[in-house]
């Protein structure tokens, strides 16, 4: 790796080797901050804001928003929202400023290093412009389908839903602008790793 540090976004579809990638990364001295972890943390730090705008729609469909410590459920959040476009819209314009203004503070936290967002959908919010380069990571679809049913238990039709919402994620980044490159998970963890050291090869900004 050459001398000035580097801002990566790993992204990729459900199941495709995102953490996997991530992890390989990680032990050529990149630190990495999970964007789905920090929505976790952006939804706990405006509660307020989604009660406000969420409650009453909640109340007419016998929906409970809060856990017994007062923290939003999100999964009763989801249940919700993920019917409707538009709801979904509404909770990424509150949400997803949220979480940029973590993001920029990690990566001022961690200025002198090098970067990792793994994050799927980084190409909707504004800290896409730091990002040196997008490591898609994908796999086929039957493959990604395995790993999904073994890895997270989830019933068939929960997981070809998300597969179906993440449709056209590659072209959706090609059109942020973002300088991408797609690496195939396809085989093994050291198969992998090559495809990685090739990518940071050329990547290198020495």
């Amino acid at each position: 790796m050459g001398a000035i540090p580097l801002i990566l976004c790993v992204t990729g579809p459900m199941a495709a080797g995102k953490n996997a990638v991530s992890s390989i990364l990680e032990e050529k001295d990149f630190i990495s901050v999970d964007a789905d972890i920090l929505t976790h943390k952006a939804i706990e730090n405006i509660t307020p804001e989604i009660l406000k705008t969420f409650s009453a729609l909640a109340k007419e469909k016998n929906i409970t928003l809060t856990a017994e410590d007062g923290k939003i459920n999100r999964r009763a959040l989801g249940e919700l929202i993920f019917s409707s476009k538009e709801l979904i819209e509404k909770q990424e314009a509150l949400v997803y400023p949220e979480v940029n203004s973590l993001l920029e503070e990690f990566i001022k936290t961690n200025k002198d290093k090098n970067i990792i967002l793994n994050a799927t959908l980084l190409y909707k919010i504004d800290v896409i412009k730091k990002v040196d380069k997008v490591l898609f990571v994908d796999s086929p679809v039957f493959v990604r389908f395995l790993r999904a049913k073994r890895r997270d238990g989830l019933k068939t039709i929960q997981i070809l839903r998300r597969f179906k919402a993440q449709k056209n994620l590659f072209a959706k980044y090609k059109k942020s602008g973002a300088d991408i490159r797609r690496v195939w998970n396809v085989g093994s963890r050291k198969s992998l790793q090559k495809k990685i050291d090739i990518f940071l090869k050329l990547t290198d900004r020495g």
